[in-house]
């Protein structure tokens, strides 16, 4: 009953036993070995895009902080929902690597920005000459940190307001496959077709060990991003390693049967919770991560059973949490909880 987030759980099988093959023998560094060249390749023709920019770094704050970073300036401003990950759980990353940047937070109900508001921040930055902060970049995350996933359509709806304004556009795809696997979209259509230029592909969340991948649909910011990843840090001089990886997360499509029965098991446990008296869900339930909350003096009950999730603010009266469910995630997992509530 190990629901605190999908990035504990174990790493899937298909990726161990890529790493393990990678550990024979020799390979260049840096990202000059053959796996890379796969994986470059493989990802390319997944995205549609065969001039696309292709590079891999270790943790997902590095994959969206290095990916903005190439794209704007210090004076510049990165537009984000106000609950993004950038913007509450990155320790500043994103304006550290962008030398100065700053967050414009925008608002919108569950997690997902509306074009009312962008339209908003996007009129309200950048008007006061050299006085102000400049307009920079959009960042959209998908899955969002409520758990709700943005269609290709609103994604394409939000972009175009940046795009009025002369802006590239980022995702932050740290659950990418989950929202692929809930929408029924292609990679093309979720990124470059709805006019993204850059998203941060994410595998440690979804049975990797610890790698993410900065996809960048214009070739010509290539050099910046190696020199950028080089300069912060995230150059992997055993780059294999990280190749092996993500080879052995594409292979044969594992990694969207993997964010299928993440998103399943989610399904199955917001169905066993929506029979809970008393229970209720702060979010729509559309991917893999879920909010409810529930009377006072659930937690005790559930946690004394074995559950294992975290505790999240909630009105008086009740308690709230935050349930995810990955890829390992058992139905008898998902039934235990439930079971939970009437002991």
């Amino acid at each position: 009953m190990f629901f605190a987030s999908d990035n504990t759980s174990a790493a899937a099988p298909s990726v161990m036993s890529a790493v393990l093959a990678a550990n024979e023998g020799y390979a260049r560094g840096y990202g000059a070995d053959p796996i890379m060249a796969r994986v470059t390749a493989e990802l390319r023709a997944m995205f549609e895009a065969p001039d696309a920019v292709v590079h891999l770094v270790a943790t997902g704050t590095a994959a969206n902080a290095l990916a903005l970073a190439t794209f704007i300036q210090p004076w510049q401003a990165v537009f984000c929902h106000r609950h993004a990950h950038i913007a509450e759980d990155e320790c500043g990353a994103p304006e550290f690597f962008t030398n100065g940047a700053k967050l414009a937070l925008v608002d919108g109900a569950h997690g997902k920005m509306t074009p009312e508001a962008l339209t908003q921040a996007l009129g309200s930055t950048g008007e006061s000459g050299v006085h102000g902060v400049q307009r920079g970049i959009l960042s959209l995350t998908n899955v969002t940190e409520a758990g709700t996933v943005y269609t290709p359509a609103e994604i394409a709806a939000l972009t175009a307001l940046a795009k009025e304004r002369g802006l590239p556009c980022h995702l932050d795809g740290a659950r990418f496959a989950n929202a692929l696997v809930a929408t029924g979209a292609t990679p093309a259509q979720m990124t470059w077709q709805a006019g993204i230029d850059a998203v941060s592909f994410g595998g440690t969340k979804n049975g990797c060990l610890g790698v993410e991948a900065v996809v960048i649909f214009d070739p010509a910011k290539d050099w910046e991003l190696q020199l950028r990843r080089k300069r912060g840090g995230h150059l992997f001089s055993k780059n294999r390693f990280l190749a092996a990886q993500m080879e052995g997360y594409l292979q044969d499509g594992a990694w969207l049967h993997l964010a299928e029965h993440a998103n399943a098991m989610a399904t199955r446990l917001a169905t066993g919770l929506a029979a809970i008296p008393d229970a209720t869900q702060r979010h729509p339930v559309q991917a893999n991560m879920m909010f409810p909350e529930w009377p006072e003096g659930t937690h005790e009950r559930l946690e004394a059973a074995g559950a294992v999730y975290y505790r999240f603010p909630a009105p008086a009266g009740r308690e709230g949490a935050r349930l995810v469910t990955s890829w390992s995630t058992t139905e008898a997992d998902v039934d235990a909880f439930l079971a939970a509530f009437a002991t």
